[in-house]
């Protein structure tokens, strides 16, 4: 049933795409879409606007108009639909979802291999953060690497700077899903025992989501490990360097 109501508005020509208002939104009414911010679904939206304050650009508003009404109970069927997709199936046919630990190559074995297997420092697989349950094996007692995908080719030195001695996880904050994220995020931190935390992204706006993404989780977690934050320039010079 339609109503007059508050509702949140999207200006598409102000809207970068950048995400951050994704992970403020606890009702999940909020995706990017084909690079824009859109609102899922009127009645999955509750007008309160918690979203407003992360829009870099002002391209969110509450305004009144005629919208379904705001329907909790379809909310909490939509939030558990997402997880229900977003959560890896174990031991599923995939290979790219199979959990696996690898020995990372030493200097003197990378001596008598192949160029291009000389230097991987990789630990572990799978790597992208939507393919990792927080309950693998290898994120106990780790030193933890979250870097946005682009970083990988931007950043010359990343096996040796970063990935080795780390476990990494990596994803895309604008492509991916930000709430799949967030809850990743958060049920790792409150139940696995992590040394540190770096998180590597990209200078880019829509790449400062990943910080916002993992801070939320943090506060949410409550948790308290060591937090180091790297911001890499599209040449791949680090711009940022500092600890939370």
């Amino acid at each position: 049933m339609k109503v007059m109501r508050k509702i949140i508005q999207i200006d598409e020509e102000l809207c970068t795409g950048c995400g951050e208002c994704v992970p403020d939104c606890a009702e999940g009414s909020l995706q990017i879409i084909d690079g824009k911010a859109k609102l899922v679904a009127d009645n999955l939206c509750d007008g309160l606007g918690a979203c407003l304050g992360s829009c870099p650009t002002g391209a969110l508003k509450i305004i009144e108009r005629e919208a379904e009404e705001f329907d909790e109970a379809a909310v909490e069927e939509f939030l558990a639909e997402k997880k229900k997709q977003d959560a890896p199936k174990a031991g599923g046919s995939c290979p790219s979802a199979q959990l696996k630990t690898m020995q990372p190559i030493t200097p003197c074995q990378a001596a008598n291999e192949p160029t291009s297997q000389q230097g991987c420092a990789l630990s572990h697989w799978p790597v992208q953060i939507r393919l990792i349950p927080p309950t693998a094996p290898f994120l106990e007692n780790c030193d933890l690497l979250i870097a946005a995908d682009c970083t990988a080719v931007s950043y010359g030195g990343l096996q040796k700077d970063f990935i080795a001695g780390r476990v990494v996880m990596m994803g895309c904050p604008k492509f991916d899903d930000q709430q799949m994220y967030v809850d990743r995020f958060t049920e790792l931190f409150k139940t696995r025992t992590l040394n540190s935390v770096t998180i590597l992204i990209m200078e880019v706006p829509c790449c400062s989501t990943m910080l916002q993404i993992v801070k939320k989780a943090y506060t949410d977690a409550g948790a308290t490990v060591a937090v180091r934050q790297v911001v890499v320039s599209t040449q791949g010079a680090i711009l940022d360097d500092k600890n939370w």
